[in-house]
């Protein structure tokens, strides 16, 4: 299988994540610049569909773009650790909260730095700094009922590490570009943040 990435961009970085803390080393990473538009070439668009990061390839030819939906994937050739639930009570708890982590977080924060990071101007036809500050107020919006929530939980969706831990804490990290941080009275955010950014795979997916 080969994987499509971006050491530039966020989403690519969830599945890198995924694949370091189940160990898997036989996917082939084929970097992509999205900043020369790559991505955006005929020859990448007759692979995979879209114009997006990430993309996984195949064995059979076959093409999986949408981050979480290859990690879901990899997540059946590969059950451990397991990331998506082990039972149907748990899995539509970690789908729970990776939408909202990603609809209400990750999301908004991609936005806000594509709409304020100069270097980010070439992604869209024009930035807004409006576009920017809604995106950064929504997101922190959610963060205050993420920070409730892990205040009697150690991760997101529950007890353990799941993807949605892994897309919450990769679309704060993009954020970093435009040297963001989250508000300092979210403490309980604050030392999720740092268990989940200490863990070895997120090193090893950055």
């Amino acid at each position: 299988m080969k994987l499509y990435t971006s050491n530039r961009a966020p989403n690519p970085r969830r599945v890198r994540w995924a694949l370091a803390e189940k160990g898997v080393t036989d996917v082939e990473l084929v970097e992509i610049d999205i900043m020369t538009g790559e991505h955006r070439t005929a020859d990448y668009r007759a692979r995979v569909g879209v114009a997006h990061v990430p993309a996984l390839e195949l064995d059979d030819g076959e093409t999986i773009s949408e981050s979480v939906a290859i990690c879901r994937y990899l997540e059946a050739l590969y059950p451990e650790p397991n990331l998506f639930g082990r039972d149907p009570r748990e899995q539509a708890i970690v789908e729970m909260w990776t939408r909202r982590c990603e609809f209400y977080l990750a999301n908004p924060l991609m936005l806000n730095v594509r709409h304020s990071h100069p270097a980010l101007a070439a992604l869209e036809a024009t930035q807004v700094p409006q576009v920017a500050d809604y995106n950064r107020v929504g997101a922190e919006r959610f963060m205050r009922t993420l920070d409730r929530r892990l205040a009697d939980h150690p991760f997101i969706a529950g007890d353990r590490f799941t993807i949605a831990d892994i897309v919450a804490t990769v679309g704060l990290d993009f954020a970093r570009l435009v040297k963001y941080r989250p508000p300092e009275e979210y403490a309980h955010l604050a030392r999720w943040l740092a268990d989940c950014r200490a863990r070895p795979a997120a090193s090893a997916g950055a």
